[in-house]
């Protein structure tokens, strides 16, 4: 299969289906309450019926708002929005009735794809006002919902029969086409819609063809956990198609680790925090050891790291590492499934400590590097050579190059068409077709990986001119299984402050805490050390907007509500 040869994403889908057996399961939702599964066929048979209802309703390059949790009902929507000559903007479930208003006023969707009773209570108003929603789509049957007016159920529209003769194509679907608008989860102002094309997503999964293929079998299996309205987790979908593999959906996060168990996956895609958080789990389940059981695992750690870096390895160390492989790595891989080869970590940086210990004890942890402008991927390391301080090469379908001022710029099909309605802010960010990412990194001169120093806009600049990178203190601070979260905070002034969320087993103890900083301290420049901190009681978190739906904390909005305790800390300096 040669990824060049398609002219969309449709074509790919129905090019996989035509290869897979019509009764094999494709998608699966591990829901408890309302499990689901959808054979090949069935798949199929389900984006025709919908396409044929969206064709009524929208008309070429007509925008389709999706709101949903992740199900097999998401996928079918997305290539059959696409089918009709429509573009999805897909939403985060977690996003407020504002958030909601925002987005509908700024793409105009015609058509409206909503989940549940839950969600649809956000929308209700909003759709009622806006004249241009012409229809609303309910993949549950809502209560209370009048379905004879603008609104239809899916389940109604699947159990319809469609004629053979009426199986859609659609030749005007190119690689340069529109294909969804992603809105940034926006650490700062509002969102930006991103426009990614066919062409832009095809491009990313020729490099992710290349990364995964020493790594999946003939039949992979996937487990779908992080937000489809995410571009990462978008990408991957195509991803599950292009394989061929078996995908099964979380049924929510604090029922991972179980559909983990059942799902045993082969590959799974996450952001840092979930790493720094099985990190630290992993990292206290093991301080609990003692005995034999402690030196087993402190020597997989050690040894795990030795093969990792390349370090010699004499006989006897060799010998043990084989052994660790089975007293110690078998058993942690367990816990994910027994099939699982790979992690791959995206959406922002993994830190090193973090990348070692996880590749030492049996999980393989693949950090890449992307933006949603660059539909996202842009490296990724291969499960043959992992740097854990890298973000491994770039992919062979984009060009990357450093500025004079450290800034990583991209160029290539993937980079998106621009931003929805913001032609000036397209300008500012795309120039000569080498789009700005806003990151700052160097390339390795001796074999081309990519190594991510900090974002360009969070550098904090001293009193003193010095350029500090608030995102490294941080995650040293986070990987003590005694701070859950923080943020460091001292643009313009003499000395770095900290806001401190700590774990539940050290809320309140800052004596505990203050010791952690210190040691921390002691391994940073001058410049770097955290002089004062305060902690906070309530996390940050989606719900109360100081983080965003991919995990990342909103910096503007954490100073905004915290800006007396912040600037208190220099009052008597």
């Amino acid at each position: 299969m040669n990824l060049k040869d398609f002219n969309n994403l449709t074509d790919l889908f129905f090019f996989q289906a035509g290869k897979q057996k019509e009764a094999s399961v494709f998608l699966e939702w591990l829901n408890t309450v309302n499990r689901k599964k959808f054979t090949w066929s069935e798949t199929v048979s389900s984006v025709y019926k919908l396409t044929d209802v969206l064709k009524k309703n929208i008309k070429e390059k007509d925008r389709c708002l999706l709101v949903s949790e992740n199900r097999p009902e998401w996928l079918i929507s997305d290539i059959s929005i696409m089918l009709a000559g429509g573009i999805t903007v897909p939403a985060y479930t977690t996003y407020t009735a504002s958030d909601y208003e925002y987005l509908i006023d700024d793409c105009t969707p015609s058509v409206v794809i909503v989940s549940n009773h839950a969600m649809h209570k956000k929308l209700e108003k909003i759709i009622k006002e806006k004249e241009f929603i012409k229809k609303v789509i309910t993949l549950d049957i809502i209560p209370g919902v009048n379905y004879q007016s603008k609104y239809l159920d899916l389940s109604s529209i699947l159990a319809e029969n469609l004629l053979e003769n009426n199986k859609i194509k659609n030749t005007n679907l190119k690689r340069n086409s529109p294909a969804c608008i992603i809105y940034t989860s926006g650490t700062g102002g509002n969102p930006k819609g991103v426009i990614l094309s066919h062409g832009g997503i095809l491009n990313n999964l020729e490099g992710a063809f290349e990364i995964l293929n020493p790594i999946i079998d003939s039949k992979p299996t996937f487990l779908t956990w992080l937000p489809l309205s995410h571009s990462y987790e978008h990408t991957v979908q195509f991803v599950q198609i292009a394989v061929g593999a078996k995908v099964f959906y979380a049924e929510k996060i604090e029922k991972l680790l179980d559909n983990i168990a059942e799902a045993k996956p082969t590959i799974m895609t996450a952001v840092p925090r979930f790493y720094q958080n099985l990190y630290n789990k992993i990292n206290l389940n093991m301080k609990k050891s003692s005995g034999i059981k402690a030196k087993l695992i402190q020597a997989t750690i050690n040894l795990g790291k030795k093969e990792l870096l390349n370090k010699k390895m004499n006989f006897l160390e060799k010998l043990i590492n084989n052994v660790l492989n089975i007293l110690v790595r078998k058993k942690v891989k367990k816990q994910f499934g027994g099939k699982l080869k790979a992690f791959v970590s995206g959406g922002g940086a993994l830190d090193k400590e973090i990348g070692e210990f996880l590749n030492a004890i049996g999980l393989p942890t693949l950090q890449g590097y992307g933006l949603t402008e660059t539909s996202p991927v842009v490296s990724c390391n291969p499960i043959n050579k992992i740097r854990v301080e890298t973000v491994g090469p770039p992919f062979k379908s984009n060009q990357v190059k450093i500025a004079d001022d450290g800034e990583i710029l991209v160029k290539g099909e993937n980079v998106m068409l621009g931003y929805w309605n913001k032609d000036e802010e397209t300008e500012k960010i795309i120039k000569d077709g080498w789009l700005y990412t806003g990151d700052i990194g160097e390339l390795d001169p001796n074999d081309g990986y990519l190594k991510i120093t900090d974002r360009k806009k969070d550098i904090i600049v001293s009193a003193g001119g010095d350029n500090i990178s608030p995102a490294k203190i941080e995650n040293i601070l986070s990987n003590s299984s005694a701070i859950d979260q923080c943020m460091v905070y001292g643009d313009g002034k003499n000395y770095l402050v900290a806001l401190v969320v700590p774990s539940k087993e050290f809320k309140g103890n800052r004596e505990k805490i203050e010791n952690i900083i210190n040691i921390i301290n002691k391994n940073l420049t001058i410049v770097e050390k955290v002089k004062k901190f305060y902690l906070i009681d309530e996390d940050f978190s989606i719900e109360n907007g100081l983080l965003t739906p991919t995990m990342k904390v909103k910096r503007n909005k954490v100073i905004q509500k915290y800006k007396n305790i912040l600037e208190n800390f220099y009052k008597k300096s």
